[in-house]
């Protein structure tokens, strides 16, 4: 029920209207009613203000445009039987990531996408038929290699040592956790975990370091800023917007499921939603500066002991540790 919190929000805003428009404002229920209905729409926006211009950024805004401290990453679940891969193609020779992260990509998105290789001639690939298919494509160097199945056997993660142009070594992590779904997952269980885990072994880390991905849960819900909290990591959305990436074809039911996070040593050139590529998922391009060590008093948000009791309880559930996380770049 986090997901739908942006929807509730917009219809306790209509009803509140209405109440005040079409009921006897004097009348004691009515008061309750309209007292009530605030108190939800109150509620939601708490959860909902953060990823709107009205707050603080989280994450400075940077106006450097040396190209070596530059780092740019595309994610774009591509939706395994959507076959019109020329859209992505076309998207990456247009704006140029330095790293292309595909999700729910098979062994025919493999073959489309060797026409970037040239361009983008370091890579990992997990090609699945399973809709848990993942790979990455970059112009930068990627060492210490590894695809790692954290908490499920069949749903992959990829975790790499990326060198930027700087000869700073990020250490990125790129997820695709399985969502809780009557045909999947009943709950959210294993999702949870893999956050988790990932999020404190990233804690420990001095080095820069990025998760990206289709997270499958919304940027406001209690697990993301779970893993926020425990991670460290900074979200570049918070005070610039949701940047809803899912579902394409519904508008009123459209929620920011594609993520990415960063350590401090970076700033915010930009980040933008892409346009279509026949997925039900919008492409995500974010635009990132190394600016270690000046972007190093940028603060995220702190977990309470309640917090880190519950990633404990998340974990010992699932019978995982943050020592099954590769650690590349340390």
């Amino acid at each position: 029920m986090d997901f739908p919190r942006l929807q509730f929000m917009l219809f306790a805003a209509a009803l509140v209207i209405a109440q005040l428009l079409l009921l006897d404002r004097a009348a004691i229920s009515t008061q309750a009613l309209i007292l009530a209905t605030s108190a939800c729409l109150l509620w939601q926006l708490w959860w909902i203000l953060p990823f709107t211009p009205l707050w603080r950024k989280e994450v400075k805004s940077s106006n450097d445009y040396a190209t070596e401290k530059q780092l740019s990453i595309l994610t774009s679940n591509v939706f395994t039987p959507n076959r019109n891969a020329k859209a992505l193609i076309n998207l990456v020779n247009h704006y140029k990531p330095d790293v292309l992260v595909t999700l729910e990509s098979d062994q025919w998105w493999q073959d489309q996408l060797e026409a970037i290789e040239a361009d983008m001639p370091y890579s990992v690939k997990c090609p699945l038929d399973n809709l848990y298919g993942m790979h990455v494509y970059s112009r930068l160097p990627l060492d210490e290699q590894e695809i790692s199945y954290l908490v499920e056997q069949d749903v992959p993660s990829i975790h790499v040592c990326l060198t930027l142009r700087t000869g700073d070594k990020v250490r990125a992590h790129f997820l695709h956790p399985a969502p809780p779904s009557p045909t999947e997952n009943p709950e959210s269980s294993e999702r949870d975990a893999e956050l988790v885990i990932v999020a404190k072994s990233v804690a420990d880390s001095n080095q820069p370091v990025i998760v990206t991905g289709d997270l499958n849960d919304v940027a406001w819900s209690a697990t993301t800023r779970l893993f926020r909290k425990i991670s460290g990591l900074l979200d570049p959305r918070v005070g610039r917007g949701a940047f809803n990436t899912f579902h394409v074809a519904y508008p009123i039911a459209r929620w920011p499921l594609d993520h990415l996070f960063h350590s401090s040593h970076f700033t915010l050139r930009d980040i933008k939603r892409l346009p279509s590529i026949d997925s039900d998922h919008f492409p995500l391009l974010t635009r990132l500066v190394f600016a270690s060590p000046n972007g190093n008093n940028q603060q995220g948000i702190k977990p309470e002991a309640e917090e880190k009791a519950w990633s404990e309880k998340i974990t010992n559930n699932q019978q995982v540790s943050k020592s099954d996380v590769p650690t590349p770049a340390e």
